[in-house]
Formats: structure tokens, sequence, C-alpha cells
């Protein structure tokens, strides 16, 4: 789980710890009435993205290696078009061990910020699936905002937007394949 406003740590190289403030967290979440292996599914397919996210221009793979893709997307933020490079780390799971979907911003305004969807299947059948998204040092010329403004304009009014566009497309769909 990440936490907002904590210092988190990162194994970079071989094996040295770097401490991070976290200047920008965002966190969405919704409860999906689906099995867990249709949703994680969903989620974990972003070569698909661009053709059932309707907010989503498109989705590249430049390269796979086991569990991780390489990839090129874009999404929309109403008129705006947000493009960024992420590495995607798929660890499978099963309802009695979710697994998780992590992925690595590696080019864009947000390069740096890590995210973590995660699986939580409760008792009734349904999974309340969550996105959190935690940048710790902006790259230029992010930074230039500041902590509060990058809060408050990548983080909440793009990066949390375009989350909760694609939880309702996933949950719309899942939802509607029982």
């Amino acid at each position: 789980m990440i936490d907002p406003g904590l210092e988190s740590s990162r194994t970079i190289g071989l094996g040295a710890v770097v401490l991070l403030q976290v200047t920008m967290h965002t966190s969405n979440e919704i409860v999906i009435r689906s099995s867990y292996s249709a949703i994680f599914s969903l989620a974990a397919r972003i070569e698909d993205w661009g053709h059932i996210l309707p907010h989503y221009r498109y989705v590249r793979i430049l390269r796979r290696r086991g569990n991780h893709k390489l990839a090129r997307m874009s999404a929309w933020r109403n008129f705006i078009p947000v493009t960024w490079s992420a590495v995607q780390t798929v660890e499978a799971g099963d309802e009695a061990r979710p697994g998780r979907i992590l992925f690595h911003h590696v080019k864009g305004l947000v390069r740096g910020m890590d995210v973590e969807w995660s699986f939580h299947p409760m008792p009734d059948g349904a999974v309340l699936v969550r996105i959190a998204h935690r940048l710790g040092e902006p790259p230029f010329p992010t930074r230039l905002l500041g902590p509060r403004l990058t809060d408050l304009i990548v983080g909440r009014a793009f990066i949390g937007y375009i989350a909760a566009k694609t939880l309702e497309r996933v949950k719309e769909l899942a939802e509607r394949n029982l």
C-alpha cells in the first residue's frame, strides 16, 4: 500500500536504498461486481486499452520480457492529449492471493512515478480495485510547479481523472461480461 506524504524507499543499482519524499499521491478505487480473474485480465492487457478504453488514444508495446512490458501510452484529459512511456510488471495471483499490476513511468512529465493496481476480493464476491500513483521527485519541468500544484494539477486534475475513467470503464466491461 502506498501512503500519502510518507517517505518511501526504493532499492536501486546494487542494493543502495534512496529515501524519497513523496511529492504527489493519488488513489482511485471502485467496487466491481465481477470475477477477480476477469477484472485482472482487463487491467493487465494494456495492449487492448486503446481499443476498449475510449479516453485512451493508443498503447503501443515497445518491448516484452517475461512479465514486463515497455509501452508508449497516450490518453485524453478532455481535449488535452497526455503521453508517457512506462514499464508494466504483472504479478499474477488468484482470488486467495490477489496479484498486482505495477507501472514505473520512464518518459513523460511524471517520469519516475510508480503506479500500483491492487485487487481486494470482498466477501460478497465483488472486488475492490485501487489504483495508487506516487511521485517522489518530479522531473523538470514538472518540479517547477512545486509540491502543492503538482498534487493539485498533475495528480488530481490529470492523473486522478484518467485513472477514474479507466476504473469506470473496466467496471462497465467486467460487469457486462459476467
